[in-house]
């Protein structure tokens, strides 16, 4: 069954991780074996063929690219306009996906309906079938301007979260509190101008409730949990759930293991002693459907390989493509066939028809 992933970085791990994404998981690991850098160094899950493997032909394909204050302990950019030219790299490397046919944007409904029946035909083999992206920008702080979104728009850019982690030009992220800054109320504006889709994954508190009340576009939550699960300010609250829900949006369930378990400690807990699989995954979604009563709210944004590797994702997991497991997983678990297709692509395709139309 087809699978839409609305969160991969795939061009922070071809730039900054250097992976050759072309190839298979077992060949960028090979490669890695010997490299310390970082933690999931020979742990990866993600590439284009997995991806292929997996029947995940649609993916919200990310740029990233943080600016840092000279107090900050955070990696990233010492200049906007450096983070601007970074993302620039990412586009460039998508942009060379495209050339050699692995991969094909995706802007508008003709394109998505094309990619879609594409994938759903038996024409041409999976294995031959370019990935679609849908280009999303995690964080704001590259943009130098506004101007510079017009730019990105131009350039395809459909989704936006203003905020990632820590302080934030725009918006305030992960582990901190407060609203929107100035900057990021005028940023949701001109969003709504452009049609451009509000990506409120890592916004505070505060940020979230602002955001929602000023943003009368499209609205999605492209990878998160449930707070009620995993306590922590990155999860979703049942109110914010709620929020959601009314406005129409969905809800990508996230694989990073310290947003399936309360606690979770990197280097310390192990996802197969701690019993982390897919199955952890759905009590989220059942969560959420409990509180929507239905299946329309909740899809895959896996987010694998955002920074980890095998050793944070569930443990019954060794590629993105095992993703297909869920669909009997789910099956299990009481879900209908159509609430299944939901989960797998429906309720993506749904909010995209809708968001371009």
């Amino acid at each position: 069954m087809l699978i839409i992933d609305a969160h991969l970085d795939l061009s922070m791990n071809a730039l900054e991780w250097n992976r050759d994404l072309k190839r298979t998981a077992a060949d960028i690991r090979a490669r890695e074996s010997n490299l310390t850098d970082k933690p999931d160094r020979g742990k990866g899950t993600v590439s284009l063929p997995e991806l292929r493997k997996g029947k995940i032909g649609l993916v919200v394909a990310t740029q990233i690219a943080r600016f840092v204050a000279e107090d900050s302990t955070l990696p990233g950019w010492h200049s906007p306009e450096q983070a601007w030219a970074q993302t620039q790299g990412q586009l460039a490397w998508y942009k060379a996906m495209e050339t050699e046919g692995e991969m094909v944007q995706i802007t508008n409904t003709d394109q998505l309906e094309h990619h879609i029946q594409l994938w759903n035909s038996n024409t041409v083999p999976d294995e031959n079938k370019p990935v679609g992206f849908i280009l999303s920008l995690e964080g704001a702080d590259s943009l130098v301007n506004l101007s510079y979104l017009e730019k990105a728009w131009q350039n395809g850019l459909r989704a936006l979260g203003p905020a990632h982690y820590g302080p934030g030009r725009y918006a305030p992220g992960t582990g901190m509190e407060g609203p929107l800054t100035p900057a990021g109320v005028a940023l949701l504006k001109k969003m709504e101008e452009l049609n451009i889709i509000l990506d409120i994954t890592h916004l505070t508190d505060g940020a979230f409730m602002q955001a929602v009340d000023l943003f009368n576009g499209h609205i999605w939550a492209s990878h998160h949990n449930c707070r009620a699960l995993v306590p922590h300010q990155r999860q979703l609250t049942d109110e914010q759930i709620r929020i959601l829900i009314e406005r129409g949006s969905v809800i990508g369930g996230v694989l990073d293991t310290w947003m399936l378990m309360p606690g979770w400690i990197l280097g310390k807990h192990n996802p197969k002693e701690e019993g982390i699989t897919l199955n952890t995954l759905i009590n989220h979604y059942d969560h959420i459907c409990q509180i929507a009563g239905n299946s329309n709210h909740i899809a895959i944004g896996s987010d694998l390989d955002g920074m980890f590797g095998l050793e944070q994702s569930p443990c019954d997991i060794n590629t993105i493509a095992d993703i297909q497991q869920l669909k009997g997983l789910l099956a299990k678990r009481g879900y209908s066939q159509s609430d299944i297709e939901n989960v797998f692509h429906g309720n993506w395709l749904r909010f995209l028809r809708n968001a371009w139309k």
